[in-house]
């Protein structure tokens, strides 16, 4: 099997723990591992001197599984490297209870046995694909979220009008601090925290959330997934901020921006014994546990 193995460029404790006993785990189930170039520079020299690990800048089709060390935010960034190649995910979690990232280090062997034998489903993630009028080189690069594209304002305390459409019908213009448009993987974040609703993965839906509307009446939205969102934005400042994931461009007021679901998915492992409302309800819990 051909691993890649992803994480973020700084190394915690935890993250050293995960790498040694993944790599321990692969290479004895004679896998072929490949490392991202910058990754394994935060590695000790053992593992940086390892015969037996080779690196990658990129993946292609050959690669059976990536494998991301971290929590949900390294997972979105791993999607830029698989993007519409349709290889499976795996979320190893160094943190804290994530909806992605959701095998424990102390169970890396135990998953690992089991997806090597074929003992794990797939859940398909859809994802937000954007274009603008004026075109950006980021954009044109990367142009696809898996958790959302949110409009925010820059530069200003003053809010923004965010006019928006619907298949090219006027729905209204938020008065915001910005507008997000998740999928139903982005609803546990970013959403979440504004107010917007908790989707489960497989539906087909996404949510457009206002981000602290000056009208109260502003509330989200869920929309079918088969929607085409067209946003143009007008404020005090010239231009404004749109985040895919964790990625921010600046764009002038002049741009229109067009979102609708991508034409590829992302294809996440979970072990049989996994479900997504199993983990909800361990977040949830674990957020109680944390207040008190």
């Amino acid at each position: 099997m051909k691993v890649a193995i992803y994480g973020q460029n700084y190394v915690k404790e935890t993250t050293q723990k995960a790498v040694e006993l993944l790599l321990d785990v692969l290479l004895r189930k004679e896998a072929n591992v490949f490392f991202e170039n910058e990754f394994l520079k935060t590695q000790n020299s053992a593992i940086r001197n390892s015969s037996a690990i080779r690196t990658f800048d990129s993946l292609d089709k050959t690669f059976d599984l990536l494998i991301s060390v971290g929590g949900d935010g390294t997972i979105l960034r791993a999607v830029t490297y698989v993007r519409d190649l349709g290889i499976p995910i795996v979320g190893i979690n160094t943190g804290r209870l994530g909806f992605l990232a959701t095998i424990q280090i102390d169970d890396i062997e135990t998953a690992l046995t089991e997806i090597f034998k074929g003992d794990y489903k797939i859940s398909e993630r859809s994802l937000l694909s954007v274009s603008t009028d004026l075109e950006h080189e980021d954009i044109l690069k990367t142009n696809f979220a898996l958790n959302e594209i949110a409009i925010s304002r820059k530069n200003t305390t003053s809010m923004i009008t965010v006019d928006t459409h619907l298949n090219a019908k006027y729905l209204t213009s938020y008065w915001a601090d910005g507008l997000i448009l998740s999928s139903p993987t982005g609803s546990t974040g970013y959403s979440l925290s504004c107010g917007g609703p908790v989707i489960v993965p497989d539906a087909k839906s996404f949510a457009l959330t206002p981000i602290a509307p000056h009208n109260l009446s502003a509330r989200p939205l869920i929309i079918p997934d088969s929607t085409t969102v067209t946003l143009k934005v007008n404020g005090r400042e010239d231009q404004f901020l749109m985040s895919l994931d964790s990625r921010i461009v600046t764009l002038s007021n002049s741009t229109i921006v067009t979102i609708k679901k991508a034409d590829f998915v992302v294809k996440m492992v979970e072990l049989l014994d996994e479900s997504f409302l199993e983990t909800l309800r361990k977040k949830l819990l674990w957020g109680e546990d944390r207040r008190n």
